[in-house]
């Protein structure tokens, strides 16, 4: 098997560290520690210190729990978003591609994952109990459930409807705009739009 000589020890160190992020390979990582060695000093010291920074201070949100600056999301914290209504995803990027279509104006609750026996995921290890503990607080008219529609989503969805179930409450899930197998960062945002408008009561299959 082919083995780069980088010649530096100190640049095989940064382009390892590039390549261990999702979908970058060793030779995307070398061209980015390249392109980092050619700029002055002071910008990879902030690129570097604001990395160190998002790490160190980022919050999430005692409500919701999405990222945030302080301890309420900007979304939370909106006194015009509908406080009835919580579209439940996996978790935040899935409230990026949410919010991105405009379209949506409740509030949201990240589960921080989805069920998965196979990855030793389970509904423990999800912030399931929040959501129940808003549910038994009433107040919430409805809760959409934007799953991605896997074979693990789909075993999330019908857990989660099985535990909302008790509590007088809307369950809804988006329209199957959003193919079968696919997840929510995939889907175009007109599509997705479509399928959080088009949503319809959820019916376990």
């Amino acid at each position: 098997m082919f083995r780069q000589n980088y010649q530096s020890a100190l640049l095989q160190s940064v382009v390892e560290e590039f390549s261990s992020l999702p979908g970058v390979g060793k030779k995307s990582a070398l061209r980015f520690a390249l392109h980092l060695l050619k700029q002055p000093k002071e910008n990879v010291e902030r690129f570097g210190n604001s990395l160190i920074k998002m790490r160190s201070e980022i919050k999430y949100c005692v409500e919701c729990n999405m990222i945030s600056d302080s301890d309420k999301c900007a979304v939370c914290s909106d006194p015009s978003r509908d406080k009835t209504q919580i579209c439940v995803v996996e978790n935040i990027r899935d409230v990026l591609s949410i919010e991105n279509t405009e379209l949506y104006n409740g509030v949201y609750h990240v589960l921080g994952g989805i069920i998965s026996p196979m990855d030793g995921v389970g509904p423990s290890d999800l912030s399931v109990e929040p959501l129940l503990r808003k549910a038994e607080a009433g107040g919430i008219r409805e809760v959409i459930l934007a799953l991605s529609t896997t074979m693990e989503g789909e075993t999330t969805a019908f857990y989660l409807f099985r535990k909302l179930s008790q509590f007088n409450l809307k369950i809804t899930a988006i329209a199957r705009g959003v193919g079968f197998g696919d997840e929510l960062e995939y889907a175009d945002e007109v599509t997705l739009g479509r399928s959080i408008q088009n949503r319809q009561p959820f019916s376990p299959v």
